[in-house]
């Protein structure tokens, strides 16, 4: 794949890239991955009444126990710290857990619909992606996800070195990091004005 490039200006803008058939085979499949767990996450929340009346949707108080969903689905709100006795400040866990049940449906939808747009234009057997501004922006979020759930996965680190040892099972999967990395830093060179 070559760096995007941006044809014409303002809302006619369009953003250009070619991806060969194993960048689209790799991406359409990581992107799927991540759909995978937030559907999963959002499928598990039992049906609540009082949202079907009232359109209010909610979601789990607690944040997920998986690291890589607990990356894509950080706190809402983290507690300030301590209460007096040594404990986790209760009115902050409390408020911490409401803004997550509130809050994580919509993420999700967000990023879920992100995906969405990603799948939907990027050529399966590889080929010529253009994308308007806003499908340029859900490939940022979609990207985005998909770099925080590998680098989770892999435990990056900023000290991490660029190559790791033959021996480290994380090898063979780090240049795909660096790769997410360098597509998603390319589209957004040519989206900033």
């Amino acid at each position: 794949m070559r760096a995007w490039k941006r044809h014409g200006r303002g809302e006619r803008a369009r953003y250009v890239a070619v991806l060969d058939p194993a960048e689209a085979s790799v991406l359409r499949g990581l992107v799927g991955q991540v759909d995978d767990m937030l559907s999963g996450r959002a499928d598990a929340v039992p049906q609540d009444e009082l949202a079907a009346l009232t359109g209010i949707r909610t979601g789990p108080s607690t944040a997920p126990d998986d690291p890589v969903l607990a990356r894509l689905l950080p706190d809402f709100h983290r507690p300030d710290g301590n209460d007096a006795a040594g404990g986790v400040d209760p009115d902050g866990a409390a408020l911490s857990a409401a803004m997550r049940s509130v809050n994580e449906p919509e993420l999700i939808t967000a990023k879920r619909d992100a995906i969405a747009t990603l799948l939907a234009s990027c050529p399966g057997g590889g080929g010529r992606v253009e994308l308007t501004v806003p499908q340029a922006e859900a490939w940022l979020t979609a990207v985005n996800d998909v770099r925080l759930a590998l680098g989770t996965a892999l435990e990056v680190t900023e000290d991490m070195p660029e190559q790791l040892p033959p021996d480290d099972p994380r090898t063979d999967h780090l240049p795909v990091y660096h790769w997410l990395t360098w597509l998603q830093d390319s589209l957004l060179t040519v989206l900033l004005p």
